[in-house]
């Protein structure tokens, strides 16, 4: 997970949380999320690096719109930032 950015990270979070995910759903889910504006020159390299990675799968839905999903590789690397996560939240707690 060191190896991405947090935009990154939180793509993969929105990807995660939508029930279909093209491009402009991914953008207005980080927008709520952050309540800024992305540009599509933000998004697009950063949702390839994901691609690369082999954190999601892209697929074509017609000539102008792509699908993204979590692989298994992705879901994994999310479960274990959420694990890490905990942790580091869990040892405040316990003083």
């Amino acid at each position: 997970m060191f190896e991405l950015n947090s935009f990154q990270r939180d793509l993969l979070y929105c990807i995660a949380g939508l029930d279909g995910s093209y491009g402009l759903g991914i953008k207005r889910a980080v927008e709520d999320y952050g309540d800024t504006e992305i540009n599509h020159g933000r998004l697009y390299p950063s949702l390839d690096t994901l691609v690369e990675k082999g954190y999601v799968a892209k697929s074509s839905i017609d000539d102008r719109t792509n699908n993204y999903e979590l692989t298994p590789e992705g879901r994994a690397l999310l479960a274990d930032r959420h694990e890490w996560e905990a942790k580091q939240l869990s040892k405040h707690d316990n003083e």
